[in-house]
Order: structure tokens, then sequence, then C-alpha cells
């Protein structure tokens, strides 16, 4: 089966910043589904942009608003009627990419698809904790956007089913165990700022030690983590370590604002 053969047509959005060592893997991956490829580059120092214009000529340089307003963006760009949204650092492999030509050849009544995730880290590909997510990244345009969020950004889409697909979205998170670690401490500021900015409490420093603790055990005992091995037993150690530092973060905010306050009080 061919592009040629798909009754709908399909955009592919990515947005990226320093990825030229994995872009290629993702872009080669949905060439063969893809009617069209938009990447959207935040400011690269590598030759990402390079990279990418081997497989697309459909690539802008912009700023970086945060990832649901990026990715917003791509969107808006985009002409086909299904729009696949992928991270550089991820790839269809080649039963997905079947599934996704069946799907774009018989135009199904789903306004949008969840893509399990292979995600693969320290060497080990994990199947188990929170790793064994479908994600939504397929989806019809008409009627649908991301959300504003500067981090852990949603789709959001008109009514209608939303299905799933069996072939895996490989996802190579990290490149290495410090790349983790600042990966993990952005995301975790990140999510301090927001649940700050819309009013979250959090429960202060207790709250943040018994959220650790229980994303833990949801990771590890509840999801099956354990059955990833040693590795499995790290990452849920390293998401624990995340939620802390989130609401550890929060608290620290709201500290900061009593501190103010008192001190305008003063003056």
């Amino acid at each position: 089966m061919t592009k040629r053969d798909q009754k709908q047509s399909l955009s592919v959005i990515i947005i990226a910043q320093d990825e030229a060592d994995r872009i290629a893997t993702c872009l080669s991956s949905v060439m063969p589904v893809a009617d069209e490829i938009i990447v959207l580059d935040s400011g690269s120092t590598d030759e990402t942009v390079e990279v990418a214009r081997r497989f697309t000529d459909q690539v802008y340089k912009t700023d970086w608003p945060g990832y649901g307003p990026q990715k917003q963006r791509a969107l808006e760009v985009a002409k086909g009627e299904w729009v696949l949204s992928i991270d550089a650092d991820e790839a269809l492999t080649p039963k997905l990419q079947d599934e996704i030509r069946v799907m774009l050849r018989e135009d199904p009544p789903e306004i949008a698809f969840r893509l399990p995730w292979a995600v693969t880290v320290f060497g080990k590909r994990l199947d188990y904790g929170r790793s064994a997510r479908a994600n939504l990244r397929l989806f019809r345009r008409k009627g649908a956007r991301f959300s504003n969020d500067q981090v852990h950004e949603k789709i959001i889409l008109p009514p209608g089913k939303i299905g799933r697909l069996n072939g895996r979205l490989l996802h190579y998170t990290h490149r290495d165990f410090g790349h983790y670690l600042r990966k993990n401490a952005n995301y975790a500021w990140l999510g301090a700022q927001k649940r700050y900015q819309v009013g979250k409490k959090g429960q202060g420093l207790t709250g943040a030690a018994f959220r650790a603790f229980w994303v833990f055990i949801q990771i590890y005992f509840i999801r099956g983590g354990f059955m990833d091995g040693r590795v499995g037993f790290l990452v849920a150690v390293l998401y624990s370590q995340g939620a802390f530092n989130k609401y550890a973060g929060l608290w620290t905010l709201r500290r900061q604002e009593l501190i103010e306050k008192r001190n305008m009080e003063i003056k």
C-alpha cells in the first residue's frame, strides 16, 4: 500500500530543539505515511534544522513559547485531514506505519487514536509502570487544538469516539542519566510554576513527600514497574523524585509569596 491508496491526508507535526542526533530516525519513520511534515525548531545550536531539511521543506525557526503554544503553532500550519503529533525522540514501528495506512485508507468513524508507547531508557525497553501508556497523538485536524500549558500539554478535541492502535510508538526518552536528571528537573520546575499560577496549594513539604511516596508505589507496584527489573526500579525512583521536586518547588513559590507580603506590610 502506498500513500496514493489513502483516502485521507496526514500532516505530521514535530517541535524540536538540539535534536540532530535523533530527529532523522523520527523523520524516516513517518515518511512512508506522511503527506506533509512540519518541523518547528526553537533555536537549535546543533544541526537539527539541516537534518530536518533533508526530509521536508517545511522547517520553521521560531522562539520558544512553551510546549502547548508551540505545538499549536505547528498545528495551525498543518493542512491534512489527520494530524500526527510526534516528538523528535520518537519513531513509528513498521506495524504502526501499516495501521496508520489502513486507517487513512478506510476513513474510520473515530476522531482520534491513542498510540501505545515503547519507552527505551538506559538500554532497556520498558513495558510496565508509567511507560506502559497509550498517548493520544493521531487525530482529525478539524476542531482540534492544543492546550496552552507550558508543559504536559493536552490535545483538546470535539466530541467523538477515540480509538487505540496496536503498533508501538518507540520513545527514546533520554540520552543518558545526566540528560534524564536535567529533563526531570526542568519538568518539575515547570510543573511547580503551572500549579502556582492556577492557585494550587500542594499541602507543603509533607504533601510533597507523600506524593513522592505514592508515585513510587503506583509506578513500581500497582503498575508493575518491578517487572522491568533494575531499570524499572530506577525509573520509579526518578519519577518519585520528580514528583517531590514539583511540589517542593510549589512550596518554595508559596513561601516566597508570603515573605514578600510580610515585607510589604512592614514597609
